[in-house]
């Protein structure tokens, strides 16, 4: 047998056997739907049954888990959503998810890390497996515990399950059984999401033992809070010890309480921010980023303003707006101080228009350029995380400006391979 005819024996054997597994698994470059069985413990809050989403290929086992955001809650009001700030997803996750128009991840959309062919953004893991991890839980997917809520309606008290913690982990589990040993695995989320790809990282990293794995945590910041610091120390404090009780998360089987247990190394259980840096303690080989604007008004009114009635009572909006971001950007320098480890890296940039400046990796990363470190956008800090090519990217926009997104940015990634 000659080479030339090696060769073409070996492509045909090999697009015969991709043929084949293509076939034998129809689920693959599409959404698929997966119900964790009650004897996982998953649940969404309100005890219906949990349900993620996963988007397969046969050509690489790399993954990317999204986690998906969303407000949060701790009574019964705001467990029942209907406003920016409380729980999503207060019925439930449909098994029509992904494919509803009226729902936020409707074709993997909301943001470029879950579609294969997005219309505004590239990113190298549109190649890769895809999980898109729900959010139904209203405690940013950190959750252990069940409570009963009456404060609105005593008469008809509300039992919710905060159990994103457990549904994080059962995902993670169903992974280890059902996909692929990752070659590469990339944790991210956008606000609630940013914080539990935070929170469940070692989760992760651990039940799945990928080769290489990085961090991409977007607008959920876990910020340099001990339980012991004053209001004017600290503001999140009111936030952060609030839920510490109500999600169980430094009870006996809380969150926290776990992973310090595990992992001493990843902080100290009195101050649930030092995970920021932990994280590239415990695991020095991966790479380990966050990301977010200067001016979120979303993620820092979630942090304040039912805590602090001057800024729930603000004459105006523009009042209101003001004395958040105040609080605001007095913690982002104590959690920027605290990334010590050569292997966690920050992209920070002032502020664009969309969403009010909350989150900077959904549907487009478009308006999130740093001029004075000349990086165009976030996707830059992205691929900086998966090539792991030099120093972590540490970017911090000391030149305040607002961005708009124009159709320009938004197309660029898509434009540049066609133009000469």
């Amino acid at each position: 047998m000659t080479m030339k005819s090696l060769m073409l024996t070996t492509a045909k054997a090999v697009g015969v056997t991709l043929l084949t597994s293509l076939a034998a698994h129809a689920a693959y470059f599409k959404w698929e739907m997966i119900e964790l069985p009650a004897s996982t413990g998953a649940t969404c809050g309100n005890g219906t049954p949990y349900r993620f989403f996963v988007n397969r290929t046969p050509l690489n086992s790399k993954a990317v888990v999204m986690f998906e955001g969303g407000g949060a809650c701790w009574d019964q009001s705001a467990c029942k959503g209907g406003s920016l700030l409380n729980a999503v997803n207060p019925d439930g996750i449909p098994e029509n998810y992904m494919s509803d128009w009226n729902r936020q991840a409707h074709l993997g959309l909301v943001t470029p890390f879950t579609a294969r062919i997005h219309p505004l953004q590239a990113v190298q893991t549109q190649s890769w497996n895809i999980v898109y991890l729900t959010y139904c839980t209203g405690d940013v997917h950190t959750g252990n515990k069940v409570n009963v809520y009456n404060n609105t309606d005593p008469a008809n008290p509300m039992t919710y399950f905060h159990r994103g913690a457990i549904n994080a982990q059962a995902v993670a589990n169903w992974m280890a059984k059902n996909m692929p040993q990752p070659d590469h695995l990339l944790l991210t989320g956008f606000s609630a999401g940013g914080v539990g790809s935070t929170a469940n990282y070692a989760a992760f990293r651990t039940t799945l033992k990928p080769k290489k794995m990085a961090l991409a945590a977007d607008s959920g910041p876990l910020f340099n809070v001990p339980r012991t610091a004053t209001p004017e120390q600290a503001p999140s404090v009111l936030l952060h010890n609030k839920i510490r009780e109500v999600w169980g998360l430094d009870g006996p089987e809380g969150l926290v309480t776990q992973l310090i247990s595990k992992y001493p190394g990843a902080g100290d259980v009195n101050n649930m921010g030092s995970i920021t840096a932990g994280l590239g303690k415990i695991f020095p080989n991966d790479r380990i980023g966050y990301t977010m604007f200067q001016e979120d008004t979303n993620f820092s009114a979630f942090s304040y303003q039912k805590f602090y009635p001057e800024i729930a009572n603000a004459a105006t909006d523009a009042d209101r707006l003001k004395m958040l971001n105040v609080k605001w950007r007095q913690e982002i320098a104590p959690w920027i101080a605290q990334m010590t480890p050569t292997n966690v890296g920050y992209y920070i940039p002032n502020k664009r228009d969309i969403n009010g400046s909350h989150c900077t990796t959904i549907v487009t990363f478009g308006g999130t350029s740093i001029v004075e470190q000349k990086l165009n956008h976030v996707g830059e800090f992205i691929d900086n995380l998966l090539d792991g090519k030099g120093p972590v990217m540490r970017a911090y926009e000391t030149k305040p400006t607002t961005q708009r997104v124009l159709l320009s940015d938004m197309f660029a990634d898509w434009l540049a391979p066609l133009i000469p």
